[in-house]
């Protein structure tokens, strides 16, 4: 039976940077076996620990989240989902005495006696979650008392990796304080970010690691000793996120609240636009650094320590019963964000070919643009491309490859169901960020049909919707354009030659060659020919001659580290249908 009910769809979707940064704190699904051909391998995962706040003297018990995921290790988006039922099992013997599971009305899982079953449907290639299941600390239960909750899956012709997590009552609760940040900034603005953050939980937290993450056009200028950083590398997909962890000693006690004995300083750089600053604090432990690090490799500061004081006034409580470490009471208020926007510009300069050949031979046209800065532009809320590049096919010439994320349109730049028959235009969509200094690369391939002399085809960026294609952040719009022409006057013959078809970054308008096709194109110029896939390059977006789609990783997701933020950005990321790209066309 196959079934999609919105509480699935939703759980398929990406989660916000809060729900990121909780998950990368989390012990997710870990490596899965090579996946056999016949025998797909999942990977069952979820959190280390879960705390549980003590039974109360009087009233309800407070719930707790338990979130199982299952991993899919297929990078094959349109093959790899396994397309039938599948049953997540929980073993509750090991919490029997420490803790009481239940489900929503409505769940996909039931609780009978010691065990909880989920019953699913599909797993597609990533992460995904089943049905959250509801922990309280069972009555009579001690503050200090631990079990473990086992789970295994079943499904006919695939197998699971098992996953133990364990559940705990009491533990420290350490709540973020929200910092009231000025949002809209100038390049070179600094601002001051006092973090303070409070232990409400049952015991004291032996030390605390603090995580910063700050997208690319934020700084912060102090490199403490007691952080560790780590940085994207400008050629990967990412969008140049910084992530520092800082390990502060000490007991952090109950009902205490803590600040930094120097605030940080946040400054926008003379590359900012829009930007966000995560910061976020757990209890400090080799487990947490871990799963923070998210396997990036990161670089130890050399300044001053980084320490957290008591905040005169507070009052301090004694904690009760447990010593041991253990997770966190409420990880939803560990964490705050907060977006900025600075008062910036971006200049996008387009680039055309020049290319020479004789008829009937296939030559190679590199088209695109450069961001000349001096800002990033990056829309990591939405996910949603920065720019597109607007290719119209010169006369007299076909198409035999194109990069994939290229979409053939009509002439009038409509949507075009057939993508793999002659077209007269490609529209071709940027990452989510194209970084100062970045761009998108296009190899075509064109084969000339007819020896024109001068044909020519425009090559412009501009935005991704078709009736306002003006660039917002862009104050030169005269170089979003270029040309591409082939055999044109002087060329000389050298097939695959390419020049710069813009106006190296003056801003005045780009105008079309002068010299006219010399006879009128028959009716397969200006088309592509149906073979579209060939071994191009799908382009690149981003950092200095690389990049490539953020929108197509899916992993926005986790933001542990700038290299995990960049796989999220999914989570922060976003796939954006074929369909609906080209429909923006035709808006």
């Amino acid at each position: 039976m196959t079934r999609l009910s919105p509480r699935t769809a939703l759980r398929r979707a990406a989660g916000s940077f809060a729900a990121a940064g909780l998950l990368a704190a989390a012990s997710l699904a870990g490596a899965a076996p090579a996946q056999a051909a016949d025998t797909p391998v999942f990977t069952l995962g979820g959190p280390a620990e879960t705390a549980l706040h003590p039974y109360p003297e009087s009233g309800e018990p407070q719930q707790s989240t338990l979130g199982i995921t299952v991993h899919n290790p297929s990078e094959d988006e349109e093959n790899g989902g396994y397309e039938g039922e599948f049953t997540v099992t929980l073993d509750l013997s090991g919490i029997a005495g420490v803790a009481d599971a239940a489900v929503e009305d409505g769940s996909d899982c039931k609780v009978t006696g010691t065990k909880a079953v989920c019953e699913e449907y599909g797993i597609w290639p990533g992460l995904r979650g089943v049905d959250d299941i509801l922990l309280t600390a069972a009555k009579g239960s001690k503050n200090g008392a631990t079990g473990t909750i086992e789970v295994t899956g079943q499904a006919k012709g695939a197998t699971f990796t098992p996953f133990t997590t364990r559940v705990t009552v009491g533990g420290p609760d350490l709540v973020m304080e929200e910092l009231p940040f000025r949002t809209e900034l100038n390049p070179g603005d600094k601002q001051q970010a006092p973090i303070t953050f409070t232990n409400r939980g049952t015991r004291a937290a032996d030390g605390v690691l603090l995580g910063l993450l700050y997208s690319r056009g934020l700084d912060i200028p102090q490199r403490y000793s007691n952080c560790e950083y780590t940085e994207d590398d400008p050629g990967l997909p990412g969008v140049g996120w910084t992530t520092a962890l800082c390990s502060v000693e000490g007991s952090f006690e109950v009902g205490e609240t803590y600040t930094l004995a120097t605030p940080l300083t946040v400054e926008a750089t003379s590359r900012a636009f829009y930007d966000t600053f995560i910061y976020r604090i757990h209890e400090d432990s080799a487990a947490q650094r871990t799963a923070q690090r998210a396997g990036a490799s990161f670089e130890r500061g050399t300044g001053g320590a980084l320490k957290a004081v008591p905040v005169k006034g507070t009052a301090k409580s004694p904690a009760k019963g447990a010593t041991a470490r253990g997770a966190d009471l409420d990880p939803w208020n560990n964490q705050h964000e907060a977006d900025f926007r600075t008062k910036n510009t971006a200049d996008f300069v387009a680039y055309g070919a020049e290319v020479a050949g004789a008829e009937g031979s296939t030559v190679k046209a590199d088209i695109g643009f450069r961001n000349e800065g001096p800002a990033w532009i990056g829309y990591i809320r939405s996910g949603e491309p920065v720019a597109t590049v607007d290719f119209t096919v010169p006369q007299g010439t076909t198409v035999t490859s194109k990069p994939d994320r290229c979409l053939a349109v009509t002439a009038g730049g409509g949507y075009r169901e057939d993508q793999k028959s002659p077209a007269p235009r490609y529209v071709c969509d940027t990452s989510m960020a194209v970084l100062d200094g970045g761009g998108l690369d296009l190899p075509f391939e064109l084969r000339i049909d007819e020896g024109l002399v001068g044909a020519s085809g425009k090559v412009t960026v501009r935005s991704p919707w078709l009736m306002d294609p003006k660039l917002p952040f862009d104050p030169k719009p005269g170089n979003n354009t270029a040309w591409t022409i082939v055999n044109g006057e002087g060329s000389g013959g050298d097939s695959g030659s390419t020049t710069d078809g813009a106006d190296g970054g003056s801003g005045e308008p780009s105008t079309p060659p002068t010299t006219a096709p010399s006879a009128t194109p028959s009716g397969t110029s200006g088309t592509s020919a149906s073979t579209t896939s060939g071994g191009s390059s799908a382009g690149t977006a981003g950092g200095s001659g690389g990049g490539g789609s953020l929108a197509s990783t899916g992993s926005i997701a986790l933001i542990a580290s700038g290299t995990a933020a960049a796989a999220l950005a999914a989570g922060l990321v976003l796939f954006v249908a074929s369909r609906r790209r080209a429909a923006r066309q035709a808006a």
